[in-house]
C-alpha cells in the first residue's frame, strides 16, 4: 500500500437513496490523479503521494426517488492534443495507433478564441441531476464560457422530468469537438419516463451539436418550437466510445421501461432495444446497429462501454468492436460496418405462456464467444444445509423456467441470467498487444413474477409514498424481481456463482477459467470457502501481463497472470471494492489505484477509502 484517501462520503443520510454504488475509475493526467465521489464531488490528488490539491462540489440535487447515488468517471479534455489521421488518408486496415476509446480533444474551430488559459485542459462531469459541468483541471474553477457559468442544462427539451427519474451515471464521451452523452432512468418505476435521445455538445461552450432521436421519423431533425425528444426510448447508461479517425461514437443501448413489458414498445423501440448503435461524429446519423436481443422481456442492457481493438485475424487487421452482454455473449463485430468478427448464430427460442398482449422472439442472436451459463436442472439445486437445498429444490420445480428466454407470467419464473446479468457495467478488458480478453462472468439466477395492478398509480408491490421502484406505473403489471436465493442467504444454484477467465480474441477460444473470490464476507459461516462468489466492476490488464481485479463482493483486490490466471498477490480491502481499478506511472514507479466504498447493489461494506499499491521501490 502506497497511500490513501479518504473522500469523507457519508452513507445512508436519512434524505439519500437507499442505495450509494462507489463506481469511480479515477482519471490520471500529468502528475495528478482526478476522482469523482458519489455525490459527484471532484477531487484532484496528488498522483505520487495522494494528498489532496483541490476540490470542486456542484452541490447535487437528489432524494429517495433516485434510484442510487453512483459516478463511474470523468471525461477530459485538452486544446492541445493533435487531429488524427483523416479517415481518407488510411488506405486498407486501420493501423492500431490510430484508434482512440473516449479520446481527450481539442477545442471545436468555431470557438478556438475562447480555449484560454483558465481551462485549456478541463474536466466534464455528468452529474445525476443530469447537468454537465466543466471544471478547470488546473485548479478546480469553473469554465465559465461552458453553458451557464460552466454548466449545460440536459433536461432541456426532454419534457417533465419526475424527481430522479433521469440521471447520468456514466462518464461523458470526449473527442476534440464534441462530448457526446446518453442518460440513465429510474428502472421499472414508470411508463412515462425521459427519452433515450443520444446527445453531443460543443466541447467548448456547451451549446447543442446534434441529437440522435429513435422515435423520430428523422431521428436528426432539428426540434420545431416547444417540440420534445420522444419519452420513453431505449437509454444508453454506460460509457459511450468513439473512434475519431473512422469518425464514429459507438453507443450500447438499453432497453426501455418497464423491462418485463413490451405491450406499449413502438416498432422503433422493438428495433433499435438493446442495440448497439454506430453514429457519424460529425452530425449523429446512423451508420449501422446490431441487435444483442430481441424483445427483451430480462432486462438485458447492453450493460457496458464497447470496448475498440484492432485484431489480427489469419494475418488480416480488423477494427474491432467487443460488447459483452447481460445474457453472457460477448460480441466480436468489425466497428467499420457492424458486421460479426466472430460468428453469430440464431437460435431458436421457442416460447409457451407469457401474459396477454405480449411478445416474445422465437429466435435470439447467439455469439461463438459466450459466457452464458449452461440451463438449471433440479440438480443443480444447491444450499448450505439439506434443508435449504430441499427448499431450493421445491422452489425451482414450482417455478417456470424453459431457459435463458423464459417467458414471465404472474406464475414466478426464474430468469437465468439474471437482471445484473453476466457481465454488467464493468465489462471487459483486452489485451491490444497479446489480443487477449479477461473477463469477469457472474452466474446468479433470479426470481420474475408480474402482478397485476388495479389502476395506473396504486402501489401493489412496495409500500409507502417512498416506495415506487418496479411498480411499473400506468402499466398492466407490476413486477417482482428478486434473486433466487435459499432461506440462509446463499444462491439456489450451485457454485461458482463468479469466475475470472482469459479468451484468445483470435479464435474466441476461453482458454482459461477459474472460479473467483470467497465467502469471507456473505457465506452463512465468515469462512473463506473459495467458491467464486459474484463480482462488479471491471478487470484490468497491465503491459507486464498482470491482470487486477477488486469487484468480487469478499473485500479482497488481486492479481493474476494474464496468461494462466495464476493468483499472484491479494489484499483486503476496508470495504467492498465494487469499482475498476486503474494504473499509472510517475517518477518511475507504476502505482495501481482503486475506489473501496463499497456498494449498496452487491450488499457490500460502505467506506470511502481510495487505495494506491505499489511494488516497493527497486521491483
Amino acid at each position: 500500500l502506497a497511500w490513501t484517501y479518504h473522500t469523507g462520503e457519508k452513507k445512508n443520510a436519512p434524505n439519500e437513496p437507499k442505495e450509494s454504488t462507489s463506481e469511480d475509475t479515477p482519471l490520471k493526467v500529468g502528475d495528478t490523479l482526478y476522482l469523482c465521489t458519489t455525490h459527484d464531488r471532484i477531487v484532484a490528488l496528488d498522483a505520487a503521494t495522494g494528498k489532496k490539491r483541490w476540490e470542486y462540489d456542484p452541490h447535487i440535487k437528489y432524494g429517495h426517488d433516485n434510484q442510487h447515488l453512483s459516478c463511474r468517471g470523468l471525461g477530459y479534455h485538452s486544446a492541445t492534443i493533435p487531429a488524427p489521421v483523416a479517415p481518407s488518408a488510411l488506405a486498407g486496415n486501420v493501423p492500431a495507433a490510430s484508434v482512440t476509446t473516449a479520446a481527450p480533444a481539442t477545442a471545436s474551430s468555431s470557438a478556438t478564441a475562447a480555449v484560454t488559459a483558465q481551462c485549456a485542459q478541463r474536466l466534464v462531469l455528468a452529474t445525476i441531476d443530469a447537468r454537465l459541468v466543466e471544471v478547470d483541471a488546473k485548479t478546480g474553477k469553473p469554465c465559465t464560457g461552458f453553458g451557464k457559468d460552466g454548466q449545460a442544462d440536459l433536461s432541456m427539451h426532454m419534457g417533465r422530468i419526475l424527481p430522479g427519474y433521469y440521471m447520468e451515471t456514466s462518464p461523458p464521451v470526449v473527442t476534440r469537438k464534441l462530448i457526446v452523452v446518453g442518460a440513465s432512468i429510474n428502472d421499472n418505476n414508470s411508463v412515462h419516463n425521459p427519452s433515450g435521445v443520444i446527445r453531443a455538445f460543443d466541447v467548448v461552450t456547451g451549446a447543442p451539436a446534434w441529437h440522435w432521436d429513435l422515435g423520430k421519423a428523422d431521428p436528426n431533425a432539428p426540434l420545431k418550437p416547444g417540440e420534445t425528444y420522444t419519452p420513453n426510448t431505449p437509454p444508453a447508461w454506460p460509457p459511450l466510445s468513439v473512434d475519431e479517425t473512422l469518425g464514429m461514437v459507438y453507443v450500447p443501448l438499453g432497453n426501455v421501461s418497464p423491462d418485463q413489458l413490451d405491450i406499449h414498445r413502438s416498432p422503433a423501440v422493438e428495433k433499435y432495444g438493446d442495440t448497439i448503435v454506430a453514429l457519424s461524429l460529425a452530425d449523429g446519423h446512423l451508420v449501422w446497429y446490431f441487435q444483442a436481443v430481441h424483445h427483451d422481456h430480462w432486462d438485458r442492457d447492453n450493460p457496458a462501454q464497447p470496448t475498440l481493438v484492432d485484431l489480427t485475424i489469419h494475418g488480416a487487421t480488423e477494427p474491432a468492436l467487443v460488447q459483452p452482454t447481460k445474457q453472457g455473449d460477448v460480441y466480436v463485430l468489425n466497428r467499420r460496418t457492424g458486421k460479426p468478427i466472430l460468428p453469430v448464430t440464431a437460435i431458436r427460442t421457442p416460447v409457451t405462456g407469457g401474459v396477454a398482449g405480449d411478445h416474445y422472439s422465437a429466435v435470439q442472436p447467439e455469439s461463438s464467444l459466450s459466457f452464458m451459463p449452461h440451463p438449471l436442472t433440479g440438480a443443480d439445486m444447491w444450499g448450505a444445509s439439506p434443508f435449504d437445498q430441499l427448499w431450493c429444490r421445491i422452489r425451482f420445480k414450482s417455478a417456470t423456467y424453459e431457459g435463458p428466454y423464459t417467458p414471465l407470467s404472474t406464475h414466478p419464473a426464474i430468469a437465468y441470467p439474471g437482471q445484473l446479468g453476466v457481465f454488467d457495467w464493468g465489462g471487459i478488458a483486452v489485451d491490444p498487444v497479446r489480443q487477449v480478453l479477461i473477463a469477469t462472468p457472474v452466474h446468479m439466477a433470479y426470481i420474475f413474477q408480474l402482478v397485476p395492478r388495479p389502476n395506473p398509480t396504486a402501489n401493489v408491490v412496495t409500500q409507502g409514498e417512498q416506495e415506487h421502484f418496479n411498480e411499473n406505473y400506468g402499466a398492466p403489471y407490476a413486477a417482482i424481481l428478486k434473486p433466487f436465493l435459499s432461506p440462509l442467504g446463499p444462491p439456489c444454484q450451485q457454485p461458482p456463482w463468479g469466475a475470472i477467465a482469459g479468451v484468445d480474441l483470435r479464435d474466441g477460444k476461453i482458454t482459461w477459467m477459474h472460479r473467483n473470490g470467497n465467502t469471507r464476507e456473505r457465506g452463512v459461516i465468515p469462512i473463506p470457502f473459495e467458491m467464486g462468489v459474484p463480482g462488479f466492476g471491471g478487470p484490468l490488464i497491465t503491459a507486464g501481463g498482470v491482470v487486477f481485479y477488486s469487484g468480487t463482493i469478499d473485500g479482497t483486490f488481486r492479481a493474476y497472470d494474464e496468461t494462466t490466471g495464476k493468483q499472484l498477490w491479494q489484499a483486503r480491502l476496508p470495504a467492498g471494492g465494487q469499482a475498476t481499478p486503474m494504473t499509472y506511472s510517475i517518477d518511475g514507479r507504476q502505482y495501481v489505484v482503486v475506489m473501496a466504498g463499497g456498494h449498496g447493489s452487491a450488499g457490500t461494506r460502505l467506506g470511502d477509502s481510495v487505495m494506491a499499491y505499489s511494488l516497493p521501490v527497486g521491483h
